[in-house]
């Protein structure tokens, strides 16, 4: 391949100078990698052959660091047999250009920025092909690739550019993982109910898990009728109610990568693959305003109801909380999505409605399932550990529950069990005594149906949340409180810890 560094005629020069580079930057830098090999450690982190403009100093640069990995020394007599025949190296004057390079190296104290400077340089080139892609890709594309996915895959694309660099891949020393550990209790000790998560908005579920932790893939299980699109729900309108930024001095503290720091709650994205928007609003709606959600969806109400609802629905509007109501939407779209609410508003919160109904790839090319399933848990975490946000994924559970006498969920009724289990940091199952009694009313005025009722009446609007997997903790059961009209669950207590006024049962805000 030959080198970039010739003369160019007017034509050639227009075309080389729109893409950005600094070819003394580069000299400079394999100059002083040549002279001193202690150079590769303090860029080796960030840069990569690629990255370097002219072609021929990549080539320098991979075959040093490749003699530096075998234990050899990398300088110019070293490397001299290496790029006898490289034709690039032969136009800039044979190997005793690598000569040249060392005798213009730069110091060991300015090469990690001169290797800053041109992976900057790099990632603008990649912005500037990525834009040249898009409008290629928008003249010519295929009938079946639609404008929506060419933006989702632009969008992807340049959300991947944007990221290179902010998470070292390599290891951390001990000291700043220290810092780290530090920095998490020093914000629970801080932060109101003594949480180093964000809150769930029950008091027994932040005990049990210290809130919803970052990078934490957390799977919320049950089968149809228990509640769990409902304690989704409620969950994410809690944090998402609870919002808010960290003020110093009248302005919004900001973190050294740009993001602004946030005090309590999160901004929510809800992917509600089953339920439409409006429906995952109503229940909203019908919860804060304590009218059933059959009213609403019936349109059965007073005025005075209407006037409550309408008043609420306002109030809500404000709420840092935005659904995707696609269906059957794929993984990698999920993501993109994620991605780009995350960069615009400041993404704190990922659930997904629920884990079965989302796709492994567009094209729909993989034939087992349980292999599917796995595709999907494994994106979904690392998902939550690139955007550093817990991801609450919720699942069905087969129908083998039905066939035991103790129908409490357990990890083995999780549908494709094996890679959900294995991949989630959290497994909680919803369970309702409540709904399995009722299936089994017996005859009005029986002796069976007498104690029908006693089991109903002791069951009647409690739920249990059981926590089967727990990395960071003890495995238990949370007793809570569900009020099944207004699709809204409390946490539960003991009726002797109940202030004057309140029905037995639940704590409400």
């Amino acid at each position: 391949m030959e080198s970039i560094i010739q003369p160019l005629n007017n034509n050639q020069e227009a075309e080389y100078r729109s893409l950005p580079h600094n070819i003394e930057a580069e000299q400079g830098l394999l100059g002083a990698l040549l002279v001193n090999n202690d150079v590769l450690d303090r860029v080796r982190d960030f840069l990569e052959p690629h990255h370097f403009h002219d072609p021929v100093h990549g080539r320098i640069f991979e075959a040093a660091a490749k003699f530096i990995d075998n234990g050899n020394a990398a300088s110019p007599v070293t490397l001299k047999n290496y790029f006898e025949h490289d034709e690039g190296v032969n136009q800039l004057g044979g190997t005793a250009y690598l000569s040249k390079l060392a005798s213009n190296a730069t110091t060991i104290i300015n090469a990690k920025q001169y290797g800053k400077t041109i992976y900057d340089l790099a990632l603008r080139r990649e912005i500037i092909k990525l834009g040249e892609n898009m409008v290629v890709t928008a003249h010519d594309a295929e009938i079946d690739d639609s404008p929506s996915q060419q933006i989702e895959t632009a969008e992807q694309a340049l959300y991947e550019i944007a990221e290179k660099g902010h998470h070292s891949s390599g290891f951390m020393s001990f000291d700043n993982s220290v810092s780290g550990a530090v920095e998490m209790v020093t914000r629970a000790y801080k932060r109101e109910g003594k949480l180093s998560g964000i809150s769930t908005g029950f008091i027994d579920l932040d005990d049990v898990l210290g809130g919803l932790q970052e990078s934490d893939l957390l799977i919320l299980a049950g089968r149809p009728g228990m509640g769990k699109t409902a304690l989704a729900t409620n969950i994410a309108f809690n944090i998402a109610r609870k919002y808010a930024r960290a003020v110093a001095d009248g302005n919004v503290e900001i973190q050294p990568d740009g993001r602004q720091i946030v005090k309590d709650g999160a901004v929510v994205g809800f992917f509600s693959l089953e339920m439409s928007a409006e429906q995952l609003a109503s229940r909203v709606i019908a919860e804060q305003t304590k009218i059933s959600s059959d009213s609403i969806r019936k349109g059965s109400l007073t005025d005075e109801e209407y006037t409550r609802l309408f008043n609420t629905a306002k109030e809500l509007q404000s709420l840092p909380l935005y659904i995707d109501h696609t269906g059957a939407i794929p993984i990698s779209t999920l993501t993109a999505r994620a991605r780009r609410l995350k960069r615009q508003y400041g993404l704190g919160l990922i659930v997904v409605d629920y884990l079965q109904l989302v796709r492994a790839s567009s094209s729909g090319g993989v034939e087992n399932r349980v292999h599917e399933i796995s595709i999907i848990t494994q994106g979904l975490k690392a998902l939550a550990k690139e955007l550093e946000v817990p991801v609450l994924a919720l699942s069905q559970l087969s129908r083998q529950v039905e066939n035991r006498d103790d129908k409490r969920p357990q990890l083995a009724d999780l549908r494709e069990s094996g890679s959900i289990e294995q991949d989630a940091d959290i497994v909680m199952f919803v369970y309702r005594e409540e709904y399995y009694i009722n299936k089994n009313q017996p005859k009005p005025g029986t002796e069976e149906h007498l104690k029908w009722q006693a089991d109903m009446d002791q069951a009647m609007g409690r739920a249990e949340l059981l926590i089967g997997k727990n990395r960071h903790g003890p495995t238990k059961t949370v007793d809570m409180a569900f009020e099944a009209q207004f699709t809204r669950f409390h946490d539960l207590v003991k009726d002797t810890h109940l202030p004057d006024g309140y029905p037995d049962g639940y704590i409400d805000e």
